[in-house]
């Protein structure tokens, strides 16, 4: 796979844990994304490991929607919504059963191998591992694509995230403008990074969108992101973390099907008058005619003439070689007139 500038957006549904450990679900979501149009799913790669003792005493990343409950801990929903690298090979193998791609973000190196083993089309970094030099060198060496999520980071550690990368020889890069809150405010999505990225560092530029709705997606697609990575759920009051800022598949499909028909009316910079719209140019544009009747051997003057459609006469910008010319014949009111009808003062 190699992603280029100018490529139709490749849209990711973020699968991510919001199949709850359900390997049904997580097949179905695989299933429902597939038919919404997405070009990829994506998981992501973890275990209990991932966070310090401190993140589970305190129960970090538990939202204010499930802080005070005392039902589960976040180590239990790690734990239960981690994926195996069994089931995570089985996930690949439906994915290539329905034809669409599958990877995950891996967390640590193990977890990259596993991924390169199974033949994952792209490298996902998420933006918390922009400072993780390790995971980042092995990534690169990997040989496969990097898709670089750029959340909470300013210039010159994307900068050094990408110049690890391009250390291992590899500069197969798709740089995401992302805003690592869920979700951002739209005033805080500054999507004008994108452009800003990409003069920067060179390398395709996507997006990885947090926001809720379908709008701010589009306006990426409309900005020519490379790659659009979208949280997706099938259910957004479904338990866990993600699914209230998910996407459903009504809005999946939304952003799908929109993708192609934005994709294809950004065309070119380069000024075309294509040849349906040149065939009707005539029947549009207007003529000079005459604003009233004019006698032969009559001097034309500027209130003797008007412009009216259609555009198969003598042009509007001509008007002054139409202007004190003499006419040679008879010329009844609302004429289009030809420069055979002009004689010299």
């Amino acid at each position: 796979m190699k992603f280029q500038s100018g490529q139709p957006t490749y849209v990711i549904a973020e699968i991510g844990a919001n199949h709850n450990g359900d390997m049904s679900l997580a097949r179905k979501m695989i299933d429902t994304a597939k038919a919404c149009g997405a070009d990829a799913v994506k998981f992501q790669s973890w275990d209990t490991s991932i966070f310090s003792a401190k993140v589970y005493d305190e129960n970090y990343f538990l939202g204010d929607d499930y802080r005070d409950r005392n039902d589960f801990t976040l180590k239990e929903i790690v734990d239960e919504f981690a994926v195996t690298p069994e089931q995570m090979a089985e996930l690949r193998d439906h994915c290539r059963k329905v034809a669409i791609d599958f990877s995950s973000t891996p967390f640590d190196t193990t977890q990259l191998d596993q991924l390169v083993s199974l033949d994952a089309p792209y490298i996902k970094i998420a933006s918390m591992d922009v400072t993780n030099p390790r995971l980042l060198s092995a990534a690169g060496n990997s040989g496969k694509p990097i898709v670089l999520s750029t959340g909470f980071a300013t210039l010159d550690e994307i900068d050094q995230a990408i110049r690890l990368i391009e250390a291992t020889g590899n500069r197969n890069i798709v740089v995401l403008h992302c805003v690592s809150l869920y979700p951002p405010e739209d005033g805080e999505v500054n999507l004008d990074n994108m452009d800003m990225l990409r003069k920067t560092f060179g390398y395709p530029v996507g997006f990885s969108d947090h926001t809720l709705g379908v709008e701010i997606s589009l306006a990426a697609i409309a900005k020519r992101a490379v790659v659009l990575e979208k949280h997706f759920t099938l259910d957004k009051d479904m338990f866990g973390w993600d699914h209230k800022m998910s996407c459903t598949p009504e809005e999946l499909t939304a952003i799908c099907t929109a993708r192609d028909r934005i994709h294809t009316a950004l065309g070119t910079a380069r000024r075309v008058v294509g040849p349906r719209e040149f065939e009707r140019r005539d029947e549009y544009r207007r003529s000079i005619v005459s604003a009233r009747d004019i006698a032969a051997g009559q001097k034309i003057g500027e209130g003797d003439i008007d412009f009216r459609r259609p555009g198969t006469g003598i042009k509007p910008m001509q008007a002054d070689m139409v202007v004190g010319r003499v006419a040679t014949r008879d010329i009844p009111a609302d004429t289009i007139l030809q420069l055979e009808d002009l004689g010299t003062a």
